[in-house]
């Protein structure tokens, strides 16, 4: 076998489309893919848990952000809420205002522990779901209550679950931990729930949110219970459950946050639960916006208004929780290259070294900062970006500015250069 010469180059359009997101090209579809999936929100609580710093006038702005992100896409569905503090209450009440005018397309919801007291906090607040604290593994179970047990658990729980269908609510059952949780106790559970409900009206359908509350769960079907997530949700199934009423909510800690939410929706999961640009407790929720790429790419929903995130990553800012720099996707340097190779790349035929269409689909721009390493190209990259101007490689004053940054290097120099600290000497060459 020999290569050959083809006459045009094979892009792959269809997997790689130059307008939109790349594209899930399935060689078997998963048979059990559910047929739309979506996400919901839960930063005003697992964000403020994780020391996001929000007052009532941050809060409803971060909200607001949300509805600019998914406008009628329905990428984004819902946004969960606490419910017992006065700032939380406050935004809650706006958020309320917004999505019942029609202003905001995000529903708001709540999140309770599930007791009898915390039922009666949300009856009246104007929500209709409420998520509800279910700790489910036995690291809970036996050593949250008095006397400690699954029974005693589940019984408590009901007990919420009841008062909350009797006030009008939907429950949002939240499995904690369910990662870590027996097969016994959280089938026997969600089937008392489900029986509890059934006397009372379809919209009022339990949910329930499979914790993977210490990031332990893996996206892997040949593992056994309860650590492999695609099995949980096919059991969950298998058991009755709807997957449009399955969330997923898992924890980053280690490392397989993302790749446990698509194995979750290709089980039949439909919605995932995180926050936008992954603010949450330790290392942090699911990113949202890196989910809904996939989903997008997936053909399970309609590609949300990415540029509006740039506006929550600067929000971030302010509140000291500032994006890292090296943060897919909206990271100051996520986009940057400094190896003189890639700059190259990017002035011959910049897809060659884009994923997509950043600055068309994130409204980012493709940046070059220079190094030791980041040769001509790089200068010229800047120049063209910055100016428009087209430089030939030989043109004097650049081959005289790129001596002058080597030997700022070869003087020790460490940092990199920016456009900023070029923009007067790259005018002087050009004039």
């Amino acid at each position: 076998m020999t290569v050959t010469d083809a006459a045009t180059p094979d892009l792959f359009p269809d997997a790689f489309p130059p307008q939109d997101f790349p594209r899930y090209r399935w060689t078997t579809p998963p048979a059990t893919l559910p047929p739309r999936a979506w996400t919901t929100e839960t930063t005003h609580r697992d964000g403020q848990q994780g020391g996001l710093p929000l007052t009532t006038e941050t809060g409803l702005r971060l909200y607001d952000l949300m509805g600019e992100f998914t406008a009628g896409t329905g990428a984004l569905r819902q946004a969960e809420f606490f419910v017992y503090r006065p700032a939380d209450r406050a935004m809650l009440q706006g958020a309320l205002e917004r999505w019942q005018g029609g202003h905001n397309p995000v529903e708001p919801t709540t999140w309770i522990r599930a007791s009898r007291r915390d039922a009666d906090l949300v009856a009246g607040l104007g929500v209709r779901e409420t998520g509800m604290l279910a700790s489910a593994s036995d690291y809970h179970t036996f050593h949250k209550f008095t006397p400690g047990g699954r029974a005693q658990a589940a019984r408590t729980y009901l007990d919420a679950v009841h008062a909350v269908l009797d006030a009008g609510l939907r429950p949002r059952l939240h499995l904690e931990d369910a990662t870590r949780a027996p097969r016994e106790f959280i089938l026997p559970f969600v089937a008392q729930v489900q029986r509890l409900a059934a006397a009372y009206p379809d919209t009022q359908a339990p949910r329930f949110r499979i914790c993977d509350t210490m990031g332990v769960g893996l996206p892997l079907e040949n593992v056994e219970w309860p650590r492999s997530v695609p099995g949980m949700v096919r059991e969950l199934i298998g058991a009755g459950v709807p997957g449009e009423l399955l969330e997923f909510h898992p924890h980053n800690d280690t490392h397989l946050i993302v790749a446990n939410c698509l194995a979750a929706v290709m089980a039949g999961c439909a919605a995932i639960n995180g926050t936008l640009l992954g603010q949450g407790e330790r290392s942090g929720n699911a990113p949202l916006e890196g989910v809904l790429l996939h989903l997008t790419g997936m053909g399970l929903v309609d590609r949300p208004n990415y540029p509006a995130l740039n506006a929550l990553a600067e929000l971030y800012g302010t509140l000291g929780q500032g994006v890292p720099a090296k943060y897919p996707l909206y990271g100051r340097d996520a986009h940057r290259t400094r190896a003189g190779i890639h700059a190259d790349g990017l002035n011959k035929f910049w897809p060659m070294y884009a994923p997509f269409d950043v600055p068309g689909l994130l409204g980012r721009p493709l940046e070059v900062s220079l190094t030791k390493d980041s040769g001509v190209a790089g200068l010229l990259f800047l120049i063209r970006q910055h100016t428009g101007q087209e430089l030939p490689k030989n043109h004097p004053g650049l081959q005289a500015l790129h001596a002058s940054l080597n030997a700022e290097f070869d003087a020790g120099r460490q940092t990199a250069v920016d456009w900023e600290e070029l923009a007067a000497r790259v005018q002087s060459l050009l004039t």
